[in-house]
């Protein structure tokens, strides 16, 4: 079955990009088994790159594009690009595939990940299903690319034991080290997908598409970039980028507000609390230790 999905993109780039000439698009579907004629594993794609930016994550567009079409069927998609991040049919409850890249002429801000579906703090079997034979590909670059600091408690719960978080100065070979994390994760997800099998329990699909509003719901209002996103294009623009492309589906997927699934915060006028953190924890060192186990603010001594 020849099949489509609206529920998702791929898309990578630096947020500078935006509104600059040379887009070129993509999306992206696939001829796949029928689950009892529920669903299939379809995502889209697009991205833009700029010609004249200082760094080109040309190498890393490139790779995707090749390497997808190893596993599916490439035609034009309407949509524009910022950030790169791979969402699942709801049939499915595999983790979604997300690279948050940041450059400027001296910094690079990166988040590479396979953002867990589910709660894995809660439910051991979701993490020992899709994150047990990847414990070893995430300690091989957290060594690599270390820590980038303090990240909040809010925000850990979206990210999973492998999660790349780091900060680094522009380099050949750092950007060397980075396309060869962005190849080994992608890869990674590739083979969850192809291995997966789609729900036909209607209860378990709704809850796999609430987890996914959940998490777009989330990203929409706190994700960290929002604050580079408004210095850049504007705060109108940036919220049109947001909810309409970077994390589109939080207006379609479901009719829970933000409140509705973060209810700490609400302000006594009703509006939400622009605090990052209500909780006021973070972690500055990475809080798995290298078995993937959660340890919190103890420093694993290896």
């Amino acid at each position: 079955m020849e099949c489509f999905s609206s529920l998702g993109w791929f898309c990578i780039s630096n947020p500078s990009f935006i509104g600059l000439k040379s887009k070129k698009k993509y999306s992206l579907s696939r001829k796949c088994r029928s689950f009892n004629e529920v669903g299939s594993k379809c995502v889209s794609m697009s991205y833009t790159e700029n010609e004249s930016s200082g760094v080109s994550y040309k190498k890393l567009i490139h790779f995707a594009l090749e390497e997808t079409n190893t596993h599916t069927l490439l035609s034009p998609s309407p949509l524009q690009v910022l950030d790169f991040a791979a969402f699942p049919k709801p049939e499915f409850d595999l983790p979604i595939f997300c690279a948050n890249f940041f450059t400027t002429a001296k910094m690079n801000i990166i988040v590479l990940d396979l953002n867990p579906l589910h709660d894995i703090m809660d439910q051991e079997d979701y993490k020992e299903k899709y994150y047990k034979d990847l414990i070893t590909l995430g300690l091989k670059y957290s060594k690599l690319l270390p820590w980038g600091g303090k990240l909040t408690s809010e925000s850990l719960r979206f990210f999973s034991p492998i999660v790349i978080w780091t900060r680094f100065s522009s380099s050949p070979h750092n950007h060397s080290v980075l396309f060869s994390a962005f190849k080994d994760y992608y890869q990674a997800w590739l083979g969850l997908m192809d291995r997966s099998e789609g729900e036909t329990d209607a209860s378990q699909i709704a809850c796999n598409c609430e987890a996914q509003h959940r998490y777009l719901t989330w990203r929409s209002e706190k994700d960290p970039g929002h604050g580079v996103l408004k210095r850049l294009i504007g705060e109108d623009l940036a919220k049109d980028v947001i909810t309409k492309f970077l994390f589109n589906g939080v207006n379609e997927l479901g009719n829970k507000t933000f409140l509705d699934y973060f209810p700490e915060y609400r302000c006594e006028d009703g509006k939400v609390n622009e605090k990052r953190s209500m909780i006021g924890k973070s972690f500055e060192n990475r809080p798995w230790n290298a078995r993937g186990e959660f340890i919190g603010d103890r420093v694993e001594i290896v």
